[in-house]
């Protein structure tokens, strides 16, 4: 019988293309927007990626890296003398113009490392060492910066190349990978002295304090007891990952702007797969009777209809996915595009394309469950 249902699904090419194209459409929109939502808010979290280190340091009412309130120098003191601290360092960071001797400029997102041990500098050195970082007025440029900064020049920017932040001359020593960031700026690195010499004088230039527990101490226990002693909130890198993320969750009409999307595209798969496969039905349905007035139960012919709606289902969902995975991989080489596909996105575009399905075969299992099958033998 599962045989005949699928010969009769493909007997109408015409309806049976259309039923792929509504699900592969449904598929490529749900698991396109989700990974593009995913990556909007991994973004989110690229200072916290790129930095990698236990324990933030942060103002009080600091929710993501973004968010700048300065703390206190003395504050930096507190943080190491907290019992369990095996070391703790600080972070400047600003947005700040730079400007090419050509004239271009573009804002960056400038980072300040602690002078004797670099901590939170980018893991990964595509040209140049991160000791260079060192020299009188060196500064590291990420590769996404890099090519910004490289548009519309007969020659990209390289190690050498002079740079200007608030009319203060550095020069490029190396070319480092980082995360790109929801602002999409480039990420600019430097010594913290340095950072605090380019730009404008303030009374507070800590912005963070970066810290690591002892071994042996739990790193929760330590972040409670950093907050207790200092007065100061303390994130492990995990809390200020989640923090970040509720942070656009709450804060921006991005998930509104996704989830409508999202919705839509089920809901336009509903509609166009239920009706076409209605009108499958309704065309086959003087066989179904036949089958019927032949013995074949309520309950088999079904299971047929269910077959032949995850039939097209699978197809439509393989079609879909791979669609999308193609268009992220390109966005991923232009590196321009928010896309992030976790196996999470693929689980719940399947999920929902299954429910179009069953939604889709439930108008047709209902009109031959009342199907009588004398009316194969009438007229």
């Amino acid at each position: 019988m599962f045989r005949v249902a699928f010969k009769m699904l493909i007997g109408d090419r015409a309806k049976y293309l259309l039923l792929i194209s509504a699900l592969s459409f449904a598929a490529l929109l749900i698991t396109h927007q989700g990974s593009i939502f995913l990556g909007l808010l991994r973004w989110s979290t690229a200072t916290i990626r790129n930095t990698h280190v236990p324990l933030w340091i942060v103002n009080p009412l600091v929710e993501q890296p973004q968010e700048i309130l300065p703390l206190l120098d003395t504050d930096l003191t507190l943080a190491r003398s907290v019992e369990g601290v095996k070391w703790a360092v600080p972070v400047f960071y600003s947005i700040q113009q730079t400007r090419l001797q050509s004239g271009a400029f573009r804002p960056v997102e400038l980072f300040g490392l602690d002078s004797a041990t670099l901590i939170g500098a980018p893991a990964k050195m595509l040209e140049g060492n991160i000791e260079d970082i060192w020299q009188d007025g060196a500064v590291i440029m990420d590769e996404a910066g890099i090519e910004q900064f490289s548009r519309g020049r007969e020659k990209p920017i390289a190690i050498g190349d002079y740079l200007d932040i608030n009319d203060h001359e550095v020069q490029l020593v190396g070319i480092c990978h980082s995360e790109r960031s929801f602002f999409g700026y480039p990420h600019v690195y430097t010594t913290y002295d340095r950072a605090v010499q380019l730009t404008p004088a303030r009374r507070k230039n800590l912005s963070f304090v970066l810290a690591a527990p002892e071994e042996g101490v739990d790193i929760q226990t330590l972040a409670r007891r950093i907050e207790t002693e200092t007065g100061l909130k303390t994130f492990t890198e995990e809390e200020f990952f989640w923090s970040s993320i509720w942070w656009v969750v709450k804060n921006t009409g991005i998930p509104m702007s996704f989830g409508i999307t999202i919705i839509m595209g089920f809901l336009v798969g509903v509609a166009v797969a239920g009706q076409t496969f209605y009108s499958f039905v309704l065309e086959n349905l003087k066989h179904l009777g036949a089958l019927k007035a032949m013995g074949a139960s309520n309950s088999l012919l079904c299971r047929m209809l269910l077959l032949q709606a995850f039939l097209v289902g699978i197809v439509g969902y393989g079609i879909g996915v791979g669609l999308t995975s193609t268009f992220g991989h390109m966005a991923i080489q232009k590196a321009a595009i928010p896309f992030y596909m976790p196996y999470h996105v693929l689980v719940i575009t399947f999920v929902a394309i299954l429910l179009i399905c069953f939604f889709a075969s439930l108008l047709g299992i209902h009109k031959v469950r009342r199907y009588d099958a004398a009316e194969v033998f009438r007229g």
